[in-house]
């Protein structure tokens, strides 16, 4: 009996040894969570229970328990690095076969999808039209590498402010190369459907009536429509046109793209003092873009920059829970799956109810503690040598009975 009862103590105490080994080998791997050997005594039982007298059938390894403690972040120079900060797990596919990891160290395939190391793609929710994203429905993430197609310029926002003691030029005829047939100019840069840029000038001539202007648009140095009349009031703002939106008609471009037809919204602009000023200017087109980069929020939102200051959502990162995370079974890799007793998991984005937050540009290292697992192992091996010293007791007796 002293035998068996060691030799399960023996056991226990290599399977203790075993898991601080796996511990120490994994200390260096990011997002590993150590493991514990846990042990319960074993008593064996009639109908009847258990005598008081029963001394009990050694020890067993009840469970591997693994500890999904929080490890240590570090910083990384690449933005597709991810580091859980919290609760949660990330959601990575191999051909529809789901894994959780806490492990980050994502890249990009031929395809520009994200994926692991070992190729699984990792999961998250699609853009809206509308906007927002699809949170019903995981998708593989992909980072588009293209560049961003130009949007030829519709509307132009101008807010400046026309001397109010301004008199009527000289020269009554305007010529856009004689400054004495205008008061004031300024100039923005528009783009056609192509993509190109061209240069639209405004001129401003002071009316014979007062508190009127005379607004004149010219691109690429052509004459674009007519001279559009601007009205003020006798405190400055504009009246006419009513909604402070001008359109002086269309302009075909040399570059071959459509004919370029822009807005432009003066409805800010103002006739005070003696002081002609431009306070702002802004258009909704832009040229080509290229992929400057990409960049990942705390709630997991990747965007794309462009050249052109332009930036596109492509999608957010999905993340995962589960009601009992030690109940999830390893499977190599770093990755766990979903068992029945982990329960079933529940998906979610960084910075919700129960989720961690996201860190781009950082990793999360090991929760192992050497320190720790090096006098843990001493404990193990004193546990293993004191079974191994019961055993030659209990042959020492053997042999001394076997001697009367």
């Amino acid at each position: 009996m002293p035998f068996a009862l060691a030799l399960s103590g023996i056991n226990a105490a290599n399977s203790d040894l075993n898991t601080t080994a796996n511990n120490i080998a994994n200390v260096d791997t990011i997002g590993f969570k150590q493991s514990r050997a846990e042990f319960s005594s074993l008593f064996a039982q009639t109908q009847q229970g258990v005598s008081q007298t029963a001394i009990g059938n050694g020890v067993t390894t009840s469970e591997i328990a693994q500890q999904f403690t929080q490890g240590n972040i570090n910083s990384t120079s690449n933005n597709l690095d991810l580091a859980l900060s919290g609760n949660g797990f990330f959601v990575v596919s191999n051909n529809g076969a789901l894994s959780y990891t806490r492990n980050g160290a994502f890249q990009v395939d031929a395809n520009g999808y994200l994926v692991t190391a070992s190729g699984d793609r990792v999961q998250g929710f699609a853009p809206l039209s509308t906007g927002g994203f699809n949170t019903g429905g995981l998708s593989d993430l992909q980072l588009t590498t293209s560049q961003v197609a130009p949007q030829a310029t519709s509307t132009a926002n101008i807010t400046l402010n026309l001397p109010s003691n301004a008199t009527a030029p000289t020269t009554t005829t305007f010529n856009p190369s004689d400054p004495t047939s205008y008061n004031n100019t300024t100039s923005l840069t528009v783009y056609d459907s192509l993509g190109a840029a061209h240069t639209a000038q405004m001129y401003f001539i002071k009316g014979s009536a007062a508190n009127t202007w005379n607004a004149q648009l010219y691109v690429d140095g052509n004459p674009v429509g007519t001279a559009q009349t601007l009205t003020y009031s006798s405190s400055g703002t504009l009246t006419t046109p009513a909604n402070g939106v001008v359109n002086f008609g269309s302009y075909t471009p040399s570059t071959g793209a459509n004919p370029m037809n822009i807005a432009f919204n003066f409805s800010t602009s103002t006739q005070y003092g003696d002081t002609f000023g431009v306070n702002a200017m802004s258009q909704n087109g832009y040229t080509t873009g290229s992929l400057t980069g990409i960049n990942i929020s705390q709630t997991g939102v990747v965007q794309a920059n462009f050249t052109n200051g332009q930036s596109k959502t492509l999608g957010e990162v999905a993340l995962a829970n589960f009601a009992n995370p030690q109940g999830l079974a390893q499977t190599g890799n770093t990755q766990w799956q979903e068992t029945f007793a982990s329960g079933a998991a529940v998906h979610g984005v960084a910075g919700g109810s129960g989720f961690g937050t996201i860190q781009s540009g950082a990793l999360e290292q090991s929760n192992v503690n050497v320190t720790a697992q090096l006098v843990h192992m001493i404990t193990a091996q004193r546990d293993f040598q004191a079974n191994a010293q019961m055993i030659n007791t209990a042959n020492q007796v053997t042999q001394a009975i076997l001697r009367i």
